[in-house]
């Protein structure tokens, strides 16, 4: 997170995470070498620190160092490592920038929507200036009169007027005013005279270019593309050339030999491997190429570009008429590809030899899909559970939540802290329940979002504020031991008292997370069978529905939080999603392009919800899953043809292993172990993966066929 170069580009110092240390190199013909270690506390799992952004003040020799973990500011000294102080801090930072004019040290209170003036001498918090949420990269200007400080969280960057210590200035970043927030500002750099500011807009990947020449009179300048989430952008101060930091290289691709294999592992094609950096080097445009960038920009963009909704379609509500659908279930599961479940439909974009998980196992999945729609051009938003349930129920991932899985998923360190209980992750307009919350819609989750019953007599407990009074109490959330069937008798059990007495919330959360497997523990379910038990409450839960007074009026929506554990030939991130209504096609592929985010606005329309971020804005609405006319035919659950009570036996491939792994939350087990193990229990322990398929990243229109 923090890189700085100093004596002149002969070395350069690197945050070192949660090593809790600021690595010093030396940088010599294109080369680098650690050259020493600056250590402000011993290694996780001994303290927590996190060493995140850090600079250095020449003058002096010191090295200013955040600490996002233990929420301070390191002052280190260079000559002989010496920590000198650690300054506790309001808040979570994010960087330290060392005034080139002032006395200050510049914090920004990721946490915190704040930045704080340290005195350099004194090493005390002078005053704290409110800006917007989660302040993260600063750029001073050359004459040291403002501060220009990115707000990840909101669209906007604040301008400090230094000596005053308050905001002169907010700039929108944004392509178009008043659109929600997304754009993900997490980075600027001013050119050296200061007249003109690059912001990097992560989740928009361009850079927003303003004339900030005069104060108090930002003027845009227009826009410049660049990769894939944008995380940090500078000015070559030799040639005025910009070099942009693409934090997930150019694009997305499919993984067809893995992260499951059967012969040597294919550690590149762990989704978390997939995303390659990049650098952009650009050279400062003239007006002719920057008036050819924006419109290219906007181009790209889908803000500002609604999808009409057929005639008649009952995802859109309309005044004056009756609401044909009222009652929203929205079923999150964990973790699995379209072509690990799907890939044996026959129908549809699918390959059979990536399919783990086919009908025997399957049943009720594939049965939904072939009464109702099969989605097979539907991709998760996310690309593991930390984010997977903040797009799932908030349509966006922060950028504090971008920022951090990577290091606790590559075992670097950092706490499992993105399914609510840590403020510092929610995006600013909250999630789905806050968005009914706001809008007078009612709700109610069961599992998701919760902290479990700790003791007897205990009950479940929502991780947000506005979970409190809207959570089932005896409805369990992570919890492999927990059984997706009990899952489904607790929320029909609630589900029955609403038919007696009315009542019905019109959103309800279900979290049925067993598809996600315990590998080959002894004693455990099999993988198949954990899949098989998933499978039959799904099946449960739409058949207790659609015999109830309320299947006319209900729509059942079904997907993975993300796609982490299996291979797909099409993209790493599709994934299996289903939508079930009386109002649902019938027998129908519908191959229109669509993401977590369309599934979550297709909800917010039919529940009468505003969106809550760029991308359920902008997402196309699953508008043609739908029909005009209701069929009320019921479903049925069917019954898996195997065993879903199947036990591991000692001695099976990858059980001792299994033994070792952290089951007891999400994602905390190496993925490439447990997807090589559940890929060999179910194929057998010497099965091989079948040669790479490619295919293209592509979007296609549906039809009855899925041609």
């Amino acid at each position: 997170m923090g890189l700085r170069l100093i004596e002149g580009g002969r070395r350069l110092l690197a945050s070192g995470g949660n090593d809790n240390r600021v690595n010093v190199y030396d940088f010599a013909e294109g080369k680098l070498r650690l050259a020493d270690s600056l250590v402000v506390a011993a290694p996780r799992p001994g303290a927590l620190v996190w060493i995140a952004g850090l600079d250095y003040d020449e003058e002096s020799g010191l090295v200013y160092a955040a600490g996002k973990e233990n929420h301070s500011l390191n002052i280190i000294r260079l000559a002989d490592g010496k920590l000198l102080r650690s300054l506790p801090l309001p808040a979570t930072p994010y960087t330290c920038l060392v005034s080139r004019i002032h006395p200050f040290v510049f914090v920004s209170l990721w946490g915190g929507s704040a930045v704080a003036f340290v005195d350099r001498s004194t090493g005390e918090i002078l005053r704290t200036v409110r800006v917007g949420d989660h302040p993260c990269d600063m750029a001073e200007s050359p004459d040291g009169k403002r501060l220009f400080v990115a707000n990840a969280n909101n669209n906007s960057v604040s301008v400090i007027a230094v000596g005053e210590g308050k905001v002169q200035e907010t700039i929108n970043a944004s392509l178009f005013p008043g659109v929600p927030n997304g754009s993900t500002p997490n980075g600027v750099a001013l050119t050296a005279d200061g007249g003109t500011l690059y912001i990097a807009n992560a989740d928009n990947n361009y850079l927003a270019v303003f004339d900030v020449r005069r104060e108090g009179s930002a003027r845009s300048l227009g826009f410049i593309p660049v990769g894939w989430y944008p995380t940090c952008v500078k000015v070559l101060p030799s040639s005025g050339r910009l070099i942009v930091a693409n934090g997930k290289g150019g694009s997305s691709r499919p993984n067809p030999g893995g992260p499951n294999p059967g012969q040597p592992r294919h550690s590149s094609e762990y989704i978390g491997s997939l995303f390659m950096g990049s650098l952009s080097l650009i050279d400062p445009p003239d007006p002719a190429a920057m008036q050819t960038y924006t419109a290219a920009v906007y181009e790209n963009s889908r803000l500002g570009k609604p999808s009409p909704a057929p005639a008649g379609n009952p995802v859109m509500r309309r005044t004056g008429e009756s609401q044909r659908i009222e009652h929203v279930f929205y079923i999150i599961k964990e973790n699995r590809t379209y072509d690990q479940v799907f890939g044996d439909m026959g129908k549809g974009n699918s390959d059979s030899s990536l399919c783990l998980f086919g009908e025997k196992v399957t049943p009720n999945h594939h049965a939904l899909v072939r009464q109702f729609v099969l989605l097979d051009n539907f991709y998760a938003d996310a690309e593991v559970s930390a984010d997977g349930h903040n797009w799932t129920m908030g349509a966006y991932a922060t950028d504090y939540v971008e920022k951090t899985w990577p290091t606790s998923y590559g075992g670097r360190g950092g706490e499992y802290e993105y399914e609510g209980g840590f403020p510092d992750t929610y995006p600013s307009a909250g999630f789905l329940w806050d968005d009914c919350q706001r809008n007078g819609v009612s709700y109610r989750t069961y599992g998701e979002f919760v902290q479990n019953p700790v003791g007897k007599g205990d009950t479940a407990v929502g991780m947000l504020p506005c979970l409190a009074g809207h959570t089932a109490l005896h409805c369990r959330g992570w919890d492999l031991d927990y059984s997706d069937i009990q899952r489904y008798q607790d929320w029909e059990k609630e589900f029955s008292a609403y038919e007696a007495n009315g009542g019905l919330p019109a959103f309800q959360t279900i979290k049925l997370p067993n598809d996600h497997t315990e590998g080959s523990r002894a004693g455990k379910r099999t993988p198949r069978a954990f899949v098989a038990q998933n499978d039959q409450a799904l099946g449960m839960i739409v058949d207790r529905i659609s015999h109830s007074k309320y299947w006319r009026t209900s729509a059942i929506f079904v997907v993975e939080d993300d796609a982490q554990n299996g291979p797909d030939h099409v993209d790493a991130h599709r994934t299996v999603a289903l939508v079930v209504s009386p109002w649902t096609k019938r027998d129908f592929v519908d191959s229109e392009l669509y993401s977590t985010s369309s599934m979550v606005r297709t909800m917010e329309l039919i529940l009468g919800l505003p969106p809550m971020s760029q991308y359920d804005s902008s997402a196309t609405p699953m508008f043609s899953s739908f029909s005009a006319s209701p069929d009320t035919s019921t479903y049925t659950c069917r019954r898996a043809s195997i065993d879903i009570e199947e036990k591991n036996v000692r001695g099976g491939f990858g059980q001792e292993r299994s033994e070792e792994m952290d089951f007891s939350r999400q994602d905390a087990v190496p993925d490439l172990e447990l997807s090589e193990i559940v890929w060999r229990s179910v194929r057998g322990s010497h099965s091989a993966m079948p040669a790479p398929v490619r295919s293209a990243f592509v979007r296609v229109h549906g039809g009855e066929d899925g041609d």
